[in-house]
């Protein structure tokens, strides 16, 4: 029988190579996509490179904790064991934007979405077991937690932002993988290098120019996370870094159980507060 691979942000750059990667290893792929017509043009690709694979897409609005919530649902009721989870999604917002639930969007998107969308599904993984979570995250995880101004309301910087998100999806792995201790689920984080991908559509077009000369392929840094999702060598490894497919290191701040904790029940706050 197939395993089931859930995969965010599939329709362009690593999470598109991540799913064409997992396709061509036969793995079932569930994708919660926004743009139908760029789901149709990645389902056509998948299938010209792996006619076998089983493709199922879901509306899904990560800027909405209602609509990942609905999806995340929807997907229990239809898949009953997921193996591997995949929360690739990420934002860069260079001006401030806020989300459908009133929330600095980079914030929503990349930290609360995941966090929604993989505690929904806990249960389905668990049920799956042996399963694996991945969490796409960055070098650029330096600094902390702004607890203070977590929305970055009183003085916003999309770099600042963008940074914090890419902590908190650290510290969010590594907490979860504290949870998960002895339910053979295992939850890792990945930088996958500097990628020219849609993430720097928004960031000031001087220096758009840069990107090329130092960004990997997509497709060079969805290997990663393809090694997390299927590789023997992590089968029983979790609350781990990785760059490169090897254990990498992260920041200080990164590893405080405290910071983690404190941020989880903020998490948990948040979403009690839209969903009720």
């Amino acid at each position: 029988m197939a395993k089931v691979a859930l995969i965010t942000g599939s329709t362009a750059g690593i999470g598109k190579e991540t799913a064409l990667g997992l396709a061509k290893m036969g793995m079932d792929l569930i994708l919660p996509i926004r743009n139908a017509q760029k789901g149709d043009a990645l389902k056509k690709e998948i299938l010209q490179q792996s006619p076998q694979a089983q493709i199922k897409f879901y509306d899904c609005n990560l800027a909405s904790l209602k609509s990942i919530q609905a999806c995340a649902e929807q997907v229990k009721k239809d898949y009953p064991q997921i193996h591997i989870l995949i929360n690739n999604a990420g934002v860069w917002q260079q001006n401030q934007a806020l989300s459908d639930d009133g929330i600095e969007m980079t914030f929503a998107v990349n930290h609360l979405a995941p966090f929604l969308l993989t505690n929904t599904l806990l249960d389905t993984l668990k049920n799956s077991a042996p399963a694996r979570i991945i969490n796409v995250a960055s070098d650029l995880h330096q600094g902390n937690i702004n607890f203070s101004d977590i929305e970055f309301k009183k003085s916003y910087s999309g770099i600042g932002a963008y940074k914090q998100s890419k902590l908190a999806n650290i510290l969010f792995t590594r907490f979860l993988a504290q949870k998960l201790e002895g339910t053979n689920v295992t939850a890792n984080a990945l930088m996958p290098g500097f990628i020219a991908t849609e993430l720097f559509r928004n960031i000031p077009s001087f220096l758009r120019w840069i990107i090329p000369i130092f960004a990997k392929t997509p497709k060079q840094g969805a290997q990663t996370s393809i090694y997390l999702a299927t590789s023997e060598e992590v089968k029983y490894t979790s609350g781990e870094y990785f760059k490169d497919k090897k254990r990498g290191k992260s920041s200080y701040n990164s590893k405080n159980t405290q910071t983690a904790e404190r941020l989880w029940e903020i998490s948990e706050q948040y979403i009690q507060k839209i969903l009720g």
